[in-house]
């Protein structure tokens, strides 16, 4: 596939999703499955808040790791 034909098939692929998610979310009368996917999607949000501030304290961990052996390497 050339990359014309990946960015068409990105941009069709994400329009179909965005209808499909429109419709379910007006479809229900009562809000029932507007209020779901409000959870789901903090859900979401709340887990990935806590894997990126994990993943900082890994980086911090191996740029101070690394600033010490290169600082050994020039001593």
């Amino acid at each position: 596939m050339t990359k014309k034909t990946k960015v068409l098939t990105g941009v069709l692929a994400g329009a179909a999703l965005g209808i499909t998610i429109a419709l379910l979310l007006t479809s229900d009368k009562k809000g029932n499955l507007q209020r779901k996917a409000e959870d789901w999607f903090c859900d979401v949000l709340k887990k990935s808040k806590k894997k990126m501030a994990g993943m900082s304290e890994k980086v911090d961990k191996v740029l101070d790791h690394t600033k010490s052996k290169a600082e050994n390497l020039t001593v």
